[in-house]
């Protein structure tokens, strides 16, 4: 009798279920629930409350109905009997938390705090607490905390410690009442096997826990007296590793999926760097894009190197025996999204007439900063630009010069890398992104290296099942199941010489403007954002 595994990928709009075939990775049945909240950014729906900029929240309420819903229809796509499924796994965007209490019960489900935003899910673009990431970085330097090097020199406003803080300093009475802060990515797993777990991934990534501890009691307090005993007392709980089991599935979440009580429920992790094992890209050097709204670039290593302003490198967070490095870019998707909504015009329309012009032809470089600068400037207070408008310029070069600045962001990140000593052998892409062939011509082009492309359409939830299967005891562990289960075609984008050579020209330029508003003394940027947060 054959036998599944399941993956559940949690994304920033929606939750796909994925069921496959432990033998060989075979996707077998699928389903998608859109969430019926989406993204909260402008008001609270159960108040009408207007959000401030910047904010980015979620009703977890969403992440049960996935389960309800994706789940049981992704069985019955895939024409299996239940008895044959073995397991399940989720990942999730990430760092996506919340405040709950010690049963698991997120604090908006209190009616107490059903109005107040900051108990609610805060997305992993909530970059609401930039002001409380400034803090947290300028004390670690000044007192020369060994952790912040791990983070290419700085927190992140979207990690779980700045998002604490900023709760802890605008409702206090929240964050009192605060038990457990959680990742989704745990507090799924808590809700499908009954019991709290946390994840290496989400734990050495967003929650700045190295070589086995957290930052200090008395570090914290400098930050806040208050926030002293946050580690000890909200996140404190034995790290478990990738691919373990996290328990059996309960009576209720057996109810909710249609899948028989007991099965394997694998550690909680992240959809980045899940999807790693989906794409057989698990080995040293080669760096997997995970190219969606955003892009997500995790690799592995054999060595621990200091790379400035990565997301991380975590000792196992990715696979283990080997140092997993991430870096990102915050906005991708969401800005070519952002763009053809704008413009009411359809993204396969823009990309054919971007793809007849020459590169260079339409004399435009833009920022990729429309949501921040996740690496290398780890910034979220910046914002896009857009360079070398003119009245003769036409909506599709804009909408190219986009599509460019955002692998110049890539590329600036590969070379950090390899500036640090860290080779980069082979990129990989993954994602919704990488079906746009321009998109996928022009980062060949730009970064002057083949991209491979990893065959699952959904290898996030692919790479969740592969976990589900490890949990489950088909494969000794991830590497192997990888090796059976991920799909990946190689080198399938080539680089152009000539149309490299022109690029080479344009990075400059956006490596000049990069460090002009990124790194300079010029203050523009930010003096734009605090008056509109002012004017609001």
């Amino acid at each position: 009798m054959p036998q599944y595994a399941i993956g559940v990928d949690y994304g920033t709009l929606s939750g796909r279920a994925v069921v496959v075939r432990v033998s060989d990775g075979a996707e077998v049945g699928t389903a998608v629930h859109e969430y019926r909240h989406g993204v909260i950014e402008r008001t609270l729906p159960a108040t009408g409350q207007p959000l401030k900029p910047d904010w980015a929240l979620q009703d977890p309420e969403d992440y049960l109905d996935v389960l309800r819903t994706a789940v049981p229809e992704a069985v019955a796509a895939a024409g299996v009997d239940p008895s044959e499924v073995i397991g399940i796994a989720t990942d999730f965007t990430a760092c996506t938390v919340l405040p709950a209490l010690t049963d698991g019960t997120p604090l908006c489900r209190l009616d107490e705090f059903s109005g107040r935003p900051h108990a609610y899910v805060k997305l992993w673009k909530h970059h609401a607490a930039q002001p409380q990431a400034d803090r947290i970085n300028e004390l670690a330097h000044r007192r020369g905390e060994p952790w912040i090097d791990r983070y290419g020199g700085k927190i992140s406003s979207e990690w779980q410690f700045a998002k604490a803080l900023q709760l802890l300093e605008e409702d206090p009475e929240v964050y009192a009442r605060t038990e457990r802060w959680i990742e989704a990515a745990d507090w799924i797993i808590w809700q499908l096997c009954g019991r709290e777990t946390r994840n290496a991934c989400t734990a050495g990534y967003k929650g700045i826990h190295q070589d086995g501890q957290y930052p200090s009691k008395d570090y914290l307090a400098e930050l806040n007296p208050e926030f002293a005993d946050f580690a000890d007392t909200r996140l404190a709980h034995p790290i478990s590793a990738l691919g373990e089991r996290a328990g059996g599935l309960t009576a209720q979440a057996a109810a909710w999926t249609g899948l028989p009580e007991g099965i394997a429920v694998a550690i909680g992790n992240v959809d980045a760097h899940v999807t790693s094992p989906a794409a057989r890209a698990v080995g040293p050097g080669q760096m997997l894009l995970v190219m969606g709204t955003s892009t997500c670039h995790v690799m592995n290593a054999e060595e621990l190197k200091a790379v400035p302003g990565i997301c991380g490198v975590v000792d196992g967070g990715i696979l283990a025996g080997l140092y997993g490095y991430e870096a990102g870019q915050s906005g991708v998707g969401d800005i070519f999204g952002w763009y053809v909504d704008s413009l009411g015009q359809g993204h396969d329309e823009l990309s054919r007439q971007a793809a007849e012009q020459p590169t260079g032809g339409h004399g435009l470089v833009a920022l990729d900063w429309q949501s921040g600068n996740r690496s290398v400037l780890v910034d979220h207070h910046l914002s896009g630009v857009i360079a070398g408008l003119t009245l003769a310029t036409r909506p599709f070069e804009i909408y190219k010069a986009l599509i460019e600045a955002t692998a110049y962001g890539t590329r600036k990140i590969v070379e950090t890398f390899e500036a640090a000593g860290v080779p980069v052998t082979e990129l990989v892409a993954a994602g919704g992104l990488k079906r746009n062939p321009l998109v996928m011509q022009i980062y060949a082009d730009v970064l002057r290296r083949p991209f491979s492309v990893a065959s699952s359409e959904q290898a996030p939830a692919l790479g969740s099942a592969i976990h589900a299967a490890v949990a489950a005891g088909a494969y000794p562990d991830v590497a192997a199941a990888a090796e059976a289960m991920g799909k990946v075609e190689r080198d399938v984008y080539q680089p152009r010489a000539a149309d490299a050579d022109v690029y080479d020209q344009l990075y400059a330029e956006y490596s000049e403007l990069h460090d002009y508003f990124g790194r300079g003394p010029n203050e523009t940027l930010h003096r734009l954002r605090k008056i509109r947060n002012e004017a609001l």
